[in-house]
């Protein structure tokens, strides 16, 4: 009989107690989603690299920061990882911006009506709706994330609001 597998929470535990390994196994689990994510967000390949790394040395530095009763450990290193391309992007001021902003996956499940709604914007307002309120940035952010002025991140957040009071009469 084999061991159960280590939770996401008794990983970082043994994270902030200095274990290693347990942060290689994060690593693992979480490397390939959050690559893929971030990769949506940003298709300068380097950048979306070292926000990566930068991921999991913030996870090193921060493990004993974590609070499992805050929420799961996924969202937690997601938080990381999206301030840490943002960094990047700030720090390399002209990123190649996704050439074709790929539609971002909706949280809700399919048939709900937010779901429904969400899936009407077109693909560069759910691009920003997606960044301003599931992701939770400022519009600043959010520019910078997708690479186009703060000024058009307000007015996408406006056009997006006036599609969905239209379709929710």
């Amino acid at each position: 009989m084999t061991a159960p597998e280590r939770t996401d929470a008794d990983l970082l535990a043994a994270v902030a107690a200095g274990d290693r390994h347990a942060l290689e196994a994060l690593y693992h689990r979480h490397s390939r989603w959050l690559l893929l994510r971030l990769q949506s967000r940003c298709n300068d390949d380097d950048l979306v690299d070292t926000a990566l790394q930068d991921t999991f040395i913030s996870a090193w530095r921060s493990a004993r920061q974590f609070r499992p009763e805050k929420g799961e450990v996924g969202a937690w290193l997601w938080s990381i990882a999206l301030r840490r391309l943002i960094d990047q992007l700030r720090r390399h001021p002209h990123p190649t911006p996704v050439a074709t902003m790929p539609e971002p996956e909706p949280l809700p499940a399919p048939g709900t009506r937010t779901y429904d709604l969400l899936s009407r914007l077109p693909a560069d307002l759910h691009a920003v709706v997606s960044a301003v309120y599931i992701d939770e940035l400022t519009t600043a952010e959010a520019a910078a994330l997708l690479g186009i002025p703060q000024g058009t991140v307000k007015s996408r957040l406006s056009r997006a609001r006036d599609l969905l009071q239209k379709v929710t009469k």
